[in-house]
């Protein structure tokens, strides 16, 4: 996956997202996943102390594409291939009721 790498010394993008620590001078971890039309869809800011899961970013970068190619929607913990569900009025408060929770994991 071809993105850019930047440096962020003076912490302005940093301070843009939130996440530029001011006291000690530098970004701390986050994580956004930002759609063509440049909406963020996604976040997660951590402490330097606790890392990133990298499984879960493609797991929800996989999502996104799929919610964005068929309009369906993702339950939690989805992965490609299992169940989906499709949004509207119908669904609202049901959503335990749709998602299949026997598939295997």
């Amino acid at each position: 996956m071809p993105y850019p790498m930047i440096s962020d010394g003076g912490g302005r993008i940093g301070t843009v997202y939130g996440v530029y620590d001011e006291a000690a001078g530098v970004d701390i971890r986050g994580r956004f996943i930002i759609d063509p039309d440049f909406v963020i869809r996604a976040m997660e800011v951590l402490t330097p102390e606790v890392g990133r899961n990298v499984s879960e970013l493609l797991r929800q970068l996989k999502a996104f594409q799929h919610v964005a190619a068929t309009g369906e929607v993702t339950p939690s913990g989805w992965q490609p291939g299992r169940s989906t569900l499709t949004p509207g009025p119908a669904l609202a408060g049901k959503v335990w009721k749709e998602w299949k929770t026997d598939e295997a994991f």
